[in-house]
């Protein structure tokens, strides 16, 4: 019975193929960049969202110049009007 030596010649290490192979696509994977398309019905509400945030900002900063100069008034059947259904 013949016994080959641990290195014999020409042996071939499938670790060694498959290390390569692995490194040829993390190459490709670096090279490539993500890219992103906004489209314009996506562009017109991000528009329409800044105007409502600049409005609302509008509003509350009239608000609070309102209750810092006390003139401000609650008006108590609101309130009371949202309280209502918790206190059912």
């Amino acid at each position: 019975m013949k016994i080959n030596g641990i290195n014999r010649v020409g042996a071939a290490n499938p670790y060694a193929r498959q290390d390569a192979k692995f490194a040829e696509l993390k190459g490709k994977r670096e090279k490539q960049k993500d890219e992103v398309q906004i489209s314009a019905e996506a562009q017109e509400l991000l528009v329409a969202k800044g105007t409502d945030a600049e409005l609302r900002s509008k509003k509350l900063q009239e608000l609070q110049q309102s209750v810092r100069s006390g003139t401000y008034h609650v008006d108590a059947g609101k309130i009371a009007e949202k309280l209502w259904p918790y206190l059912k």
